[in-house]
């Protein structure tokens, strides 16, 4: 997606993608410890939401805030 739209990535997120992908080509999952997500997942929670903002990126979007923003207190 990154390349059909001109969209470069960084060298982290070329071999984030690319270790994600062989993983689960390999085991069927990118993670092995079962504290990060749920055992029938194939990412876990954090690869999940990187692999969200790569895509974003990808589209040329702007990336969301990690964190929701909190309203100052009243």
């Amino acid at each position: 997606m990154a390349e059909r739209s001109g969209v470069e990535l960084s060298e982290w997120e070329d071999e984030f993608l690319g270790s994600v992908g062989e993983r689960i080509e390999t085991y069927g999952r990118a993670f092995a410890d079962p504290d990060k997500g749920a055992t029938g997942a194939p990412l876990s929670a954090m690869q999940g939401r990187k692999l969200k903002e790569i895509e974003a990126k990808a589209k040329g979007e702007t990336p969301r805030p990690r964190f929701g923003r909190r309203k100052p207190p009243a």
